[in-house]
């Protein structure tokens, strides 16, 4: 399984971006697919996951403000990623659980800041 992560780059406090994941696979076989991020000095965290029959989970600190969906169709994943705030400034990377297997993509940089 490959992952293509994009969409990552610099954007203002309070600004928006979208970051796309595209798999090889048909993702209706991929158990879970999520967004990770990785920050300077912090452990790695899972911000929003998104299961093969659509049911969403996020981390408490994007709640509200994050939005992860899919596109069947084209065999991709979405994190929506509103008010941006600094401490979101992370690398970006997309997941996916696969017959007990995990497959990372790429990571995409994202950075608020004015």
């Amino acid at each position: 399984v490959q992952l293509q992560a994009s969409g990552g780059g610099l954007v203002r406090p309070g600004g928006s971006l979208r970051l796309s994941c595209a798999a090889s696979v048909n993702i209706f076989s991929i158990n879970i697919m999520g967004w990770c991020r990785h920050a300077p000095g912090k452990q790695r965290e899972l911000v929003a996951a998104i299961t093969s029959g659509g049911s969403p989970s996020y981390v408490d600190s994007v709640k509200g403000r994050f939005t992860i969906s899919r596109d069947n169709a084209k065999n991709t994943v979405f994190l929506l990623m509103n008010s941006l705030k600094p401490e979101d400034t992370a690398v970006y990377y997309c997941r996916a659980d696969m017959l007990n297997s995990r497959y990372w993509g790429q990571g995409t940089l994202v950075t608020v800041s004015s």
